[in-house]
């Protein structure tokens, strides 16, 4: 991406953030004091996720699971620490509405590769590393593509190998093509779309 398209892409950003926190703010708020009531800790998950040139950030989402329970960095449909109301903000995308703070901090944008946990984009080779060179996003192609990844990875018997094996792989390829052929006219299909469902 140009500096040029890469500035569009950040000032349709913080519009469309703005906007979105001015629509979502109650409901944010709602779903926040329901997780603090079930996991009995603060409902505002933060975890460190790796951003745009491999530098860390910290993410911020609805807490959907148990705190403090051990377990894998993937996550399955199935998976005993995911809450009642955590499933239900996973389904309708509600635990990544805090995320428009971190559009506007300027850590995300609103479509682009999801960020990953330690260990995978910032370990990326050659021209693979080109995904770091954006900010990661809420959405994207490989994430609509795999919206159902929980339910993919329930069903097979080493979920964290299927990922690393067959799923982050083709996410890689994916990412790559989006952002090899930006434009904002795609950003916002993807956008729809995920909204869609």
């Amino acid at each position: 991406m140009t500096p040029r398209q890469k500035l569009i892409k950040r000032l349709f950003d913080v519009v469309l953030a703005t906007i979105g926190l001015v629509l979502t703010w109650p409901i944010i708020l709602i779903a926040w004091i329901i997780a603090s009531i079930e996991t009995k800790s603060n409902g505002l998950f933060v975890q460190k996720r790796i951003g745009e040139g491999g530098k860390p950030f910290w993410i911020y989402k609805i807490k959907t699971m148990y705190p403090n329970q051990p377990g894998s960095t993937v996550t399955t449909a199935k998976d005993s620490r995911i809450t009642k109301s955590g499933r239900l903000f996973r389904r309708y995308k509600i635990d990544e509405l805090p995320q428009l703070f971190n559009i506007l901090k300027g850590d995300m944008s609103f479509v682009g590769p999801r960020p990953d946990v330690p260990g995978y984009a910032d370990k990326l080779e050659g021209e693979d590393r080109i995904i770091l060179s954006i900010k990661p996003g809420i959405s994207g192609p490989a994430s609509i593509k795999y919206k159902n990844e929980e339910e993919i990875l329930a069903k097979v018997a080493n979920p964290k190998e299927y990922n690393d094996r067959v799923i982050w792989p083709d996410k890689v390829k994916i990412n790559k093509e989006y952002i090899k052929n930006w434009s904002l006219k795609k950003d916002v299909y993807y956008i729809f779309k995920t909204i869609k469902g």
